[in-house]
């Protein structure tokens, strides 16, 4: 199963066209794989994919529509950026199960409990989190798949992504809006006391593990995390950014619980509480041992002179979006407003 070289694999990836895939997509086919791409197609955002790339339309989420796309295919590998929970990878097993070698399920290393109480995280770190639902629906669908594979043989790896961004997509709490306040000399919230240590992870880093991983046999059955060994306090994120664009960072240090009280419905809100407001640093001495050729070609400070040149050559897509920088300002906004209620309550200091 799977002997086959590398560059003569036949790889369908279900996505293919976001921050994470569309890197995987084109190593793949720079490295002489056949290479196809299911989604739905109407979506007016996904990128353009490479040349050579074969096109499906199905939704993954519909059986019928799954069935048909697929009917008569199979690939050596099929990479499923599109499954969350555990109905998503019951649907892998009936319907996709029987059209590859290898599936790769797309996780999340939120999936790791936290608070970490060890450093750094290697795959046996229990894995729970009970702040974010995100995470507790990732975890369920790889329980389904590992039983699916204790059970029946089902040919899966699962793979949990940290914290990974491309030169479109900073990876920060905001987006490109924050990038565009930190330019105009705004203050920036920042999540705790900006300390906490976190690990970054260029997508074209992370697809060499991907993508090395696919057509091993030795993989199946496993379980990777695949990030950097860029780890940077929050701190030092914004202000690497704020060094780039040659200004002062104006940092606000915000509690992480203060985020869904003030912002409650912002995308961020529980990220920040059940996720990022952790440190995170992981062992990656595993996806090494099975990609030798894996490791850290892109760190943060000069991806971010890539990032920053994308913007200035993507205006229209870079631009600060006002509902986000609404969130940002009204969070600004509360903590100087309990400041400054805590200062005029606060007891008088009396010298001894």
């Amino acid at each position: 199963m799977l002997e086959r070289d590398r560059a003569a694999l036949s790889v369908l990836y279900i996505g293919g066209t976001g921050t994470i895939s569309a890197s995987c997509v084109r190593l793949s086919v720079e490295s002489g794989m056949h290479v196809a791409v299911l989604n739905r197609g109407n979506n007016a955002k996904q990128r353009e994919l490479p040349e050579g790339v074969e096109s499906l339309v199905g939704d993954v989420t519909d059986d019928a529509s799954l069935t048909a796309a697929l009917e008569g295919r199979t690939f050596d590998a099929i990479v499923n950026f599109l499954s969350y929970d555990a109905d998503d990878a019951e649907r892998a097993v009936r319907l996709i199960g029987p059209h590859t070698r290898q599936y790769v399920y797309i996780s999340s290393a939120s999936v790791y409990g936290k608070p970490v109480l060890q450093t750094p995280v290697t795959e046996s770190t229990p894995t729970h989190n009970r702040f974010l639902s995100y995470a507790r629906a990732k975890l369920r669908a790889e329980r389904v798949l590992q039983d699916a594979y204790a059970e029946q043989g089902f040919p899966m790896t699962i793979v949990r992504p940290s914290h990974t961004y491309d030169d479109a997509n900073p990876p920060l709490p905001g987006d490109w809006t924050v990038v565009d306040r930190i330019a105009r000399g705004e203050e920036i919230p920042v999540h705790g006391d900006g300390t906490s240590l976190w690990t970054l992870t260029h997508a074209e880093d992370f697809a060499v593990g991907l993508v090395g991983l696919l057509g091993n046999p030795r993989a199946i059955g496993e379980t990777f995390h695949i990030t950097g060994d860029d780890v940077h306090t929050w701190d030092q994120i914004y202000t690497v950014i704020a060094d780039a664009l040659g200004v002062p960072a104006k940092l606000v240090h915000v509690p992480s619980e203060l985020y869904p009280v003030v912002a409650p419905d912002w995308f961020w809100s529980d990220l920040l509480v059940g996720d990022l407001a952790h440190s995170a640093v992981f062992d990656n001495t595993k996806i090494k041992r099975f990609v030798p050729s894996f490791g850290q070609r892109l760190t943060f400070h000069r991806a971010v002179r890539r990032m920053l040149e994308w913007r200035e050559a993507h205006p229209g897509q870079t631009a600060a979006d006002p509902t986000t920088d609404a969130v940002l300002s009204r969070i600004v906004a509360a903590y100087h407003a309990g400041r400054a209620a805590f200062a005029e309550h606060a007891p008088a200091t009396v010298d001894a």
